[in-house]
């Protein structure tokens, strides 16, 4: 997979509420822009009608940033790749729409990325020459985000096994959900973040499930979370706010021994021991602290991505189109979005 030319490929992001574009030269990532949407923190979570509005909004501004920041000129495009899945069917169809529109403009080929292949390939990303902290195949990779929480052996850029994922809620949408309830705003994963440093950790107990092989669950968490709250509430109304540090510490901590418990597993029954983080949730201090932790406890070799590309961002689904378009995997005009969560 060597070339002597550059390639220049344009990654377009519009999966949920981010507008994302950004320009690599081969791996290396020349520009990435995205524009955030406001508009949801008033409605504690994301409106689907009201994110696609905003990615047409966004869409071409962003995209015209991205390249102009990269210092080339749209004509010198090879490709350009875009998230095609899974996500919000009315925030995909504005990123590929307009992918499909600008392609056929430029005549050159679509890369269509599956949104959860580029959270897991965001590892390869380089920022420059001397960037050669990537983890060798096979890794292990903990996907979390607000809608996705997998354990995926990574046997090459186009080879994934899922050994283990949530049979109901996400680690983030379960997060999301308890800053809800405690009043404390959305998006919750940031704000309990913070919260929790300056808390106790095993100040409170939350249920922790019990499932079977390498699968995750967090809705008894949730129930358990909820349940708690409300019996401390009716003993103390002003209980919240009183403890809300060490609430949102032992429920972080709890979360995140759920995730490793089973990452333990995956490692003991694959031995395979360069485990990688990626998603949203893996902008969590608690989280990668335990990352670091078991690294010195355990002998793994880890690999934490830079906040920039933990949320949803177009250098992770340009780096996955690279790939892509060395091994000529090119996409058809008439390819649909796709909502439903999957690797193919």
């Amino acid at each position: 997979m060597e070339t002597d030319k550059d390639i220049y490929i344009l990654g377009i992001e519009s999966s949920c509420d981010d507008t994302s574009a950004a320009v690599l030269r081969n791996d290396i990532l020349l520009s990435n822009v995205t524009a955030s949407q406001e508009v949801h923190k008033a409605y504690g979570g994301v409106v689907p009608e009201l994110a696609s509005r905003a990615h047409l909004q966004n869409v071409v501004p962003v995209i015209q940033q991205a390249i102009a920041r990269a210092g080339i000129k749209k004509e010198q495009l090879n490709a350009i790749a875009f998230t095609r899945g899974p996500g919000l069917m009315g925030s995909l169809l504005v990123g590929v729409s307009f992918a499909k529109g600008l392609a056929r403009s430029l005549n050159i080929p679509l890369v269509d990325v599956n949104h959860l292949q580029g959270h897991v390939l965001a590892h390869f990303i380089r920022e420059d020459e001397n960037d050669h902290n990537q983890p060798p195949y096979p890794y292990l990779c903990l996907l979390v985000s607000g809608g996705n929480s997998q354990i995926v052996r990574v046997n090459a850029y186009n080879d994934m096994e899922v050994l283990g994922q949530t049979i109901d809620d996400a680690a983030g949408e379960a997060i999301d959900k308890c800053s809800k309830v405690m009043g404390l705003g959305y998006p919750g994963g940031p704000i309990i973040d913070r919260l929790a440093r300056q808390g106790n950790p095993h100040a409170y107990r939350f249920a922790e499930p019990n499932i079977p092989g390498m699968d995750y669950s967090f809705s008894g968490l949730k129930t358990s979370f909820l349940y708690n709250l409300r019996k401390w509430v009716e003993e103390e109304p002003n209980f919240v706010e009183n403890h809300k540090e060490d609430i949102a510490a032992s429920l972080e901590y709890t979360i995140v021994d759920i995730l490793m418990k089973k990452l333990r597993m995956a490692v003991k029954e694959t031995h395979i021991t360069h485990v990688a983080v990626a998603g949203g949730v893996s902008a969590n201090n608690g989280l990668r602290n335990a990352f670091r932790e078991h690294a010195e406890k355990y002998g793994w070799t880890i690999y934490i991505p830079k906040f920039s590309y933990t949320t949803d961002n177009a250098a992770m689904i340009g780096i996955t189109g690279y790939y892509k378009y060395l091994d000529k995997e090119f996409c058809s005009i008439d390819k649909p979005a796709f909502s439903k969560v999957t690797f193919k």
